[in-house]
């Protein structure tokens, strides 16, 4: 059976580039549209005004077919369309996007996806150091806890190439919403409390000018029983995560079995920085 089943996958064009777990809760490619990636907003009661100020813009999904000034349009890695992720022209602002599901059992899932990064090409030179960073980052709740595993690759920071894996395990302070108790926020995409992945440097293709970009492979394994970050692969590197830890924090009353998964940018510049997914899915085995 697991012949056959590895047999399939590696007939289907488009899965044989991925290696899922036996259950396939979600495959997206966007040749077929958005396929329920949305923008992520913040929680709010009764006025769009009690939203946290940081996620008041935070940016809708695009398709993009890859249109450059110079070369045409590329289309995605593999068809004609991407999903794409662009922040506002000014430094430190965030775009981020949001698919939310559900889990039906406690066990490994695995996320994977490819995907590429680019400012925009506004100037005649490689600007390398203009996107600050790009991540995911899974919100998930159990009957004992919600808990957020976030990784960022850091690609600079104030101009300086630092090309390094990040991930948070401090929250935010949660802040209530409204006047009814049943909503609390808090931006956990903040600029605060990243740590350093143990030998967490990676160096990706970037590609000589502007307007060129190499798709890059991305592999995340979670395991929703123990609450822990398993795997982190980029490319050929599979990342040290023994003292990696998520954020945790206790349940809130109306988020029961949430397994949402979080894609963002961030631009170091006053330039739009943006952020391409040719294919994302998410698997997982019960």
């Amino acid at each position: 059976m697991e012949d056959l089943r590895r047999a399939l996958l590696r007939a289907h064009a488009g899965l044989s580039k991925f290696d899922p777990l036996s259950r396939i809760i979600f495959y997206d490619d966007f040749d077929r549209g958005l396929q329920g990636w949305s923008e992520l907003i913040g929680n709010y009661e009764d006025s769009l005004d009690s939203m946290l100020p940081g996620y008041e813009d935070l940016r809708p999904p695009m398709l993009s077919n890859g249109t450059m000034w110079d070369t045409g349009s590329a289309g995605s890695m593999e068809g004609n369309y991407a999903l794409k992720i662009a922040t506002r022209p000014r430094a430190g602002h965030i775009a981020a996007d949001v698919k939310r599901v559900t889990w039906r059992r406690r066990g490994p899932i695995r996320l994977e996806a490819y995907f590429t990064f680019k400012p925009e090409p506004a100037e005649l030179r490689l600007s390398e150091t203009d996107v600050r960073a790009v991540g995911v980052l899974f919100d998930i709740q159990d009957e004992g806890n919600r808990w957020m595993p976030h990784l960022r690759y850091l690609n600079s920071l104030n101009g300086e190439h630092l090309a390094r894996w990040q991930f948070k395990r401090r929250s935010e302070a949660l802040v209530p919403v409204g006047v009814t108790g049943k909503t609390r926020s808090h931006f956990h995409l903040a600029s605060t409390n990243w740590e350093n992945l143990p030998d967490g440097q990676q160096t990706l293709c970037y590609n000589e000018i502007a307007t060129k970009y190499n798709w890059h492979y991305l592999r995340v394994d979670l395991n929703l029983a123990s609450r822990a970050i398993s795997r982190l692969q980029c490319n050929d590197r599979v990342h040290d995560l023994a003292d990696v830890e998520p954020m945790i924090m206790p349940p809130m009353p109306n988020l029961w079995c949430m397994l949402n998964v979080v894609l963002w940018v961030e631009t170091d510049v006053h330039k739009r920085a943006f952020l391409y997914l040719d294919s994302v899915i998410l698997s997982g085995e019960w």
